[in-house]
């Protein structure tokens, strides 16, 4: 159990942290000589049963808010400390407000430095406690009279900490490893170190992580749980990593940084949450206020954007998005706390609903029906309403990486609901039934217009087709869309045409006749077919008549336009795709490979590949083409 300090300045938090455990948290030279603790520190004490209690002590002066806001994320339980001779103070109650807004109900109160008041005081500043913690999370807590001095009250305090710690519910070690950095240091003979509290899942000696959000890998090669050298890290605990990398050092870090799973870097600018203000406020939050957001560890400027109506009530909740000034890697239900652009008051506090919030349409009916659900804490309603208001599909990974879900606790809520998924590499999509029935729908109706439209051409190409129907759709969720529909009988492909079935175009008499000189000509070299203008040249024909007569076929899908003027028969497409798929190593291919296998020259072999590209059949990575749809021009 990790237990942080909480209260006024003087109240005797580092005094009592030491009586406690007898470990002097203040280790700053300036701390020790001014007598107040200015910035974080941090004690630990062996528990009967084997395990660690960990103390981490937060300054009480208010310019150090900040610091102490470091340390408050992330703590289980709080021991507030109120000095029996001044009572409740500024600090006591603005402590009180930043626990209460971080979600803290667990904890007791330390009535400090009793051996200071008569017995009537110490009962006038036992009632004022009551009524400061009223209506807080914390109200009813026990208060707890000790004197760091002479040691009176301490022993129960500790035996009332010890069986909290017994009796705390472990956190659940799943979704993926994040680590909120407080501190980094650097070991003679280890390197750089970084310390913080365990948000979620394990770490493990050797693991590879990432420093976020300056994106610098790092590998562990040591860890410190509780002040003890382990192997495994789980959440819930302080640890402490020793880290190296090729291209990393302790000036690589700041306090407020996080480290954690590869798969979990994704820093933003944007977060959409529900934002509590405060009672004690005098006036509304207004639109676009500029404020200090404090989450994890960090410190971050930015604005705070309604969605809800044009300003938050003073006690009120209400969905916002907060625009900041520098990346954060948080994640949904990451709490945060507010305090205004001097930096000198608390404002409010909530939670972070979606990391991946967009910039327009924030304040639709859709998007506010969809933050309310992620608000519910369920990732299944969360999915299932979003699922509701995209017609395109939700990025499953997105969604998966904004509640820390790992993959096999994703891929198990996905097979749970009722939902059409399409998965190619990194990337996957999720539509709910009735938008995918809409969508192919959607397809048919295109279809049938662009038939309408265009009778003499056979039909239309995926790509285009997309385009017409949905271009905000993913490109291998409309391979599967078309997949089905044709597996289904409801549209024909003609080569790399779709249509209708029954929609058939042909060729008029003297057409016919054309082409039946022409096409021993493209037979002849059928990977290095004439171009029109040669062609045209070699029957003695009209070369405008040749270029309608080939595009006329390109539109039946007898032949294809692989470049300006450039025209191959089915045949040869469908043999060219068959070397691609002979060739590619890995279902990727080089352009060079390709030339040398088909004979031509550099421009055409990359003519040919950028053709495929453009119908789906490959696509471009860097240097390569990747296989992406390998049956779409089998014979």
């Amino acid at each position: 159990m990790i237990v942080g300090t909480a209260g006024h300045i003087d109240h005797g938090k580092t005094a009592l942290v030491k009586a406690l455990t007898g470990v002097d948290a203040d280790r700053l030279k300036e701390e020790k000589a001014r007598g107040i603790t200015i910035d974080l520190g941090y004690a630990y004490a062996p528990l009967p049963n084997g395990d660690v209690l960990g103390f981490v002590d937060v300054p009480g002066h208010e310019k150090f808010i900040h610091n102490m806001l470091a340390g408050a994320t992330g703590i289980d339980f709080a021991l507030l400390a109120v000095a029996a001779d001044d009572g409740p103070m500024p600090q006591t109650r603005e402590h009180l407000q930043i626990l209460d807004l971080l979600g803290l109900a667990r904890g007791v109160v330390a009535l400090t430095k009793v051996d200071r008041v008569s017995p009537g005081r110490l009962e006038e500043a036992r009632a004022e406690i009551v009524a400061l913690l009223a209506g807080s999370r914390l109200a009813g807590s026990d208060i707890y009279p000790v004197s760091a001095l002479t040691g009176s009250g301490v022993a129960a305090l500790r035996a009332r900490l010890e069986a909290e710690a017994q009796a705390l519910r472990r956190r659940p070690a799943d979704g993926c490893f994040r680590l909120a950095v407080d501190r980094c240091f650097t070991l003679a003979g280890a390197g750089t170190v970084v310390t913080g509290t365990v948000f979620s899942g394990t770490v493990a000696v050797g693991d590879r992580l990432v420093l976020s959000p300056p994106d610098i890998p790092v590998r562990v090669r040591g860890i410190h749980a509780q002040d003890r050298p382990v192997q495994t890290g789980v959440a819930g605990q302080r640890c402490a990593l020793n880290l190296t990398g090729p291209d990393f050092g302790k000036a690589d870090v700041r306090r407020g940084d996080w480290v954690l799973a590869e798969s979990l870097h994704a820093p933003a600018n944007r977060l959409d949450a529900r934002l509590h203000l405060l009672g004690s406020e005098d006036k509304p939050l207004r639109h676009w206020t500029p404020v200090h957001v404090h989450l994890g560890a960090a410190d971050v400027t930015g604005r705070v954007a309604v969605l809800e109506g044009e300003a938050v009530a003073p006690g009120a909740g209400a969905l916002v998005q907060l625009v900041l000034d520098k990346p954060v890697a948080a994640l949904h239900g990451d709490r945060f706390i507010v305090r205004d652009q001097s930096a000198t008051r608390t404002l409010g506090g909530g939670l972070v609903l979606d990391c991946f919030p967009p910039a327009r349409g924030r304040r639709t009916p859709a998007r506010l029906e969809l933050l309310r659900a992620l608000d519910a804490g369920d990732p299944a309603d969360a999915l299932l309403a979003a699922l509701r208001n995209s017609a395109t599909g939700v990025d499953l990974r997105r969604f998966a990486l904004n509640w820390n879900l790992c993959m096999d606790d994703a891929s198990a809520l996905w097979a749970a609901l009722p939902m059409r998924t399409v998965e190619e590499g990194d990337l996957a999509s999720g539509f709910s039934l009735e938008a995918w029935e809409a969508l192919g729908q959607r397809l048919l109706d295109t279809l049938a217009a662009e038939h309408a439209r265009v009778p003499d051409m056979v039909g239309v190409d995926r790509e285009r087709l997309r385009r017409m129907t949905a271009p905000a759709l993913p490109r291998a969720a409309f391979l599967a869309l078309t997949d089905e529909l044709l597996a289904a009988g409801r549209i024909t492909a003609s080569g790399l045409w779709l249509h209708l079935p029954g929609h058939t175009v042909t060729l008029l008499p003297h057409e016919d006749k054309l082409w039946a000189r022409a096409r021993p000509l493209l037979d002849a070299a059928p990977w290095q077919p004439p171009r029109v203008r040669d062609i045209a040249a070699a029957l003695g024909a009209d070369e405008r008549a040749v270029r309608l007569l080939l595009q006329r076929l390109a539109r039946q899908g007898k032949v294809f336009q692989v470049a300006h003027d450039h025209f191959f028969t089915r045949e040869a497409v469908h043999a060219l795709a068959a070397v691609a798929r002979e060739l590619a190593a890995d279902d990727a291919l080089e352009a060079a490979v390709f030339r040398d296998r088909i004979g031509s020259g550099r421009k055409l072999a990359i003519q040919i590949l950028e053709f495929f590209d453009r119908v789906g059949f490959t696509r471009r990575v860097r240097d390569r083409h990747q296989l992406r749809h390998a049956e779409l021009l089998s014979n």
